[in-house]
């Protein structure tokens, strides 16, 4: 269900995701993963699809062919998506909400590496968060919950008490496993919502309460 325009979103903490979510990277990763799927002879919506809310090596290790090194290809795939920053801007009204918020009150969990992470955030202009969990830190990465978890403790807020806010699939499924809420921002082909998942366009128009 779409908020209207006005809601306030009230939570403990809130826990973002980045690619999608706070920033757009779409051009990016379209091109990188499009690049590499054909590298493998696969459909390259399939792979850009799979790779939305994942770590690149768990997508990789998914699709890579036979003859060809996982860790290789893996990062090969991170080089060129933290070379190419062209392109990287912030959601609409991200920048504005972030920097509203009590800095111990908010974190990203991203499945990007952390180079990666900050070479983004940095390029579309938002703040670099006290607490930033990338895909260094998880032993296992979304849809498990593992990433939203660490993100809640390190804010010493209860995960119930947090919203996640996120743009895939897999990454919406982290944060309804780890308890919290989920608001996903829904703007692109890939997000897919049950019928009672809210959601919101983008961050302009709303109103954003630490309870």
């Amino acid at each position: 269900m779409r908020l209207a325009n006005g809601t306030e979103i009230k939570a403990g903490a809130f826990l973002f995701d980045m690619d999608g979510t706070i920033v757009d990277s779409s051009a990016v990763v379209n091109y990188v993963w499009g690049k590499w799927a054909e590298r493998m002879s696969l459909d390259p919506v399939e792979v850009v699809r799979a790779a939305q809310g994942r770590r690149a090596l768990d997508t990789i290790t998914l699709f890579c062919q036979p003859g060809f090194d996982v860790l290789e290809e893996t990062r090969m795939v991170q080089q060129q998506e933290t070379d190419m920053l062209d392109g990287i801007v912030a959601i609409p009204g991200s920048i504005e909400m972030i920097r509203a918020l009590p800095r111990d009150r908010w974190a990203v969990v991203t499945s990007a590496e952390r180079p990666l992470a900050l070479a983004r955030l940095s390029a579309a202009g938002l703040p670099i968060p006290d607490v930033l969990i990338t895909s260094e830190d998880v032993a296992k990465g979304k849809p498990d919950p593992q990433g939203y978890l660490m993100g809640a403790s390190a804010l010493g807020i209860a995960p119930e008490r947090c919203i996640v806010f996120e743009d895939a699939p897999a990454g919406i499924m982290a944060g309804i496993n780890a308890k919290s809420r989920v608001v996903a921002i829904a703007h692109d082909k890939y997000s897919v919502l049950e019928d009672n998942q809210d959601w919101i366009d983008d961050y302009t128009d709303y109103t954003f309460v630490i309870d």
